[in-house]
């Protein structure tokens, strides 16, 4: 489990994240929603350490992200920020591998290349694994730095806005493998999402975020609402039952 208590952070005077606490259980995929600025890719930045809190704790299974060693951190928890460029040119393989570093430091064992392996097959890039980066799709290229953060083989998975620049169709086909991921590996996946039909589709647990607060916690059809929406995004939102999942109709 993911205990969050008490986080505050500012840039310069401005708050972003303003006395936030929040538990994400372990298992499942749970999605967190919110408007520009709402503070969700930071309140993810702080849970995995690339930020450091003004005040506050955060534990990954009673460890304390701030004092537990890199090293330790690292096999329990890993993170795909937005930003996910690589500079270097490299193969597809190759930066699969990279996400084996906290076990190999570098240097791959057979048990590091059947991660690999299981990887590139999850994420569907068998065929793609070498060519190199710059040669790929935006949808190529992100499941291809979702695949290095699931060889990492942690317990957790968090991930900024994986469906960032994909389609339609590329974007159900991530949100279709990370729940395979989800339930035939065991993993627990929080995801920062725009969209909240693929969160409301998709997810085990929501958590809704504006102005740096957690508004609402729960099961999509506790979340994915029009009175939890009015609240979150500040319009008219119609919700309407589909299959026994919640749908959001914004157009009108």
């Amino acid at each position: 489990m993911i205990n969050a208590t008490g986080l505050m952070k500012s840039f310069g005077k401005t708050p972003v994240i303003n006395d936030v606490s929040v538990s994400l259980a372990a298992g499942g995929i749970t999605s967190i929603v919110g408007p520009n600025g709402a503070g969700k890719s930071t309140l993810l930045a702080l849970i995995s350490r690339l930020m450091r809190a003004d005040a506050g704790t955060v534990t990954v299974d009673g460890l304390d992200v701030w004092t537990t060693p890199a090293s330790v951190l690292a096999r329990r928890l890993s993170i795909l920020r937005q930003d996910n460029h690589m500079t270097a040119r490299l193969s597809v393989r190759d930066l699969v591998a990279f996400g084996r570093y906290p076990h190999s430091q570098g240097r791959l064992t057979l048990e590091d290349k059947a991660h690999v392996e299981r990887a590139l097959d999850y994420m569907a890039l068998n065929d793609l694994q070498h060519r190199f980066l710059d040669e790929l799709s935006g949808g190529q290229r992100q499941r291809a730095f979702v695949a290095m953060v699931l060889c990492q083989d942690t317990d957790y998975l968090l991930l900024d806005e994986p469906l960032n620049n994909l389609d339609m169709k590329h974007a159900a086909s991530m949100m279709k493998l990370l729940r395979r991921v989800s339930v035939e590996l065991g993993k627990t996946i929080v995801l920062v999402l725009h969209d909240i039909n693929f969160a409301g589709y998709y997810s085990d647990q929501i958590v809704a975020m504006r102005d740096g607060r957690v508004l609402r916690q729960g099961p999509p059809a506790e979340v994915i609402t029009s009175e939890v929406l009015r609240e979150v995004y500040d319009m008219e939102i119609q919700v309407r039952e589909i299959d026994g999942k919640p749908l959001a109709l914004f157009y009108e």
